[in-house]
């Protein structure tokens, strides 16, 4: 499908509460200003709204520089009603400590925060607040809402976590004070979201695409993956992304999410998936869409469109002679 066109009526989910990257990453894809913006608990809970109707369009995030993959939002493109992928959008992420105004840094004893974020922080917790116990949250928004508000209360009445990590937006929309910027142990930590659809028409081909996909295999059998993978490798089809995913059908059972470059319109992604179609159980096509980069696609001269074309007319001639 091609993005969702921006009316005074689209309306479209995040992962919130409202301060996420999530949101910043919708906000920086144009055609959202002045929609609805919808923030749901999770990503699960945000392609519901999207499969039901309810919304056009979902933001979510697909994969981090640093930690790789998000494993909810690739788990729910892999089953459930189809949906595709019509837009990436590239977020530079910076970290913030924040903590209720007048909380100073010696008296954290707990952090909130999403467990990909703790991720990225470990190293300055390590060297700053060595003895600090890590508490998960929903989100780094939510933290910085949870601390903002009651707070997260443990049996004893008192709060969980006295400071959360976060993103700098969050900490201003709430109210915290910031101990400590630029907290990630990455500087160049970037993490990919991607606008989710339901299936229709798509995308136009830029030169500068990509196609998602999920591969399922039908058994487990030495060199599986290496059977998928020369699809690819012999059309010249270069993936930026390759993870496996447990179809959670039986134990060592997993499915592939890849990412290519190219547009499935292209004659050597149609031709490779083509292939993929004789050797897999399933292909689930995520969609081809706009990279964020921009950057086009490098093709090899035996490799482009007029190159299959002119093999194909070889072959119908050598058939009907």
């Amino acid at each position: 499908m091609s993005a969702p066109t921006a009316s005074a009526t689209a309306r479209y989910a995040y992962l919130g509460p409202e301060g996420t990257f999530t949101q910043m990453a919708l906000d920086a894809w144009g055609p959202s200003e002045g929609a609805e913006q919808r923030p749901c608990g999770s990503v699960d809970a945000a392609l519901a709204l999207l499969r039901a109707g309810e919304v056009d369009g979902a933001m979510v995030p697909i994969e981090n520089s640093v930690e790789g993959g998000v494993s909810a939002t690739l788990d729910a493109l892999a089953s459930g009603d189809p949906l595709v992928v019509v837009a990436e959008v590239l977020v530079p992420i910076t970290f913030v400590l924040a903590a209720r105004p007048g909380t100073p840094l010696e008296q954290v004893r707990a952090v909130g925060t999403h467990s990909h974020a703790w991720a990225q922080v470990r190293g300055w917790m390590d060297e700053r607040l060595p003895d600090a116990t890590y508490v998960p949250t929903l989100s780094t928004a939510a933290a910085a809402a949870g601390l903002a508000g009651d707070g997260v209360r443990d049996e004893g009445e008192h709060a969980a976590y006295q400071a959360a990590v976060c993103a700098p937006v969050a900490a201003r929309n709430h109210g915290l004070e910031v101990l400590a910027e630029d907290i990630g142990d990455n500087a160049a930590a970037v993490t990919r979201f991607v606008l989710v659809a339901r299936p229709g028409r798509l995308p136009g081909r830029t030169g500068a695409d990509k196609t998602t996909l999920v591969l399922f295999q039908r058994d487990d059998h030495a060199g599986g993956l290496l059977e998928l993978l020369e699809q690819f490798a012999v059309r010249g089809i270069n993936m930026s992304r390759l993870e496996s995913r447990p179809t959670k059908a039986s134990m060592g059972s997993y499915c592939f999410s890849v990412d290519i470059e190219g547009h499935v319109l292209d004659e050597r992604v149609g031709e490779a998936l083509l292939g993929l179609k004789r050797v897999c159980a399933e292909v689930r096509f995520l969609g081809s869409y706009p990279a964020a980069h921009g950057t086009a696609v490098r093709v090899t001269p035996h490799t482009t469109d007029e190159a299959f074309a002119e093999a194909r007319s070889w072959l119908h001639s050598l058939r009907t002679t």
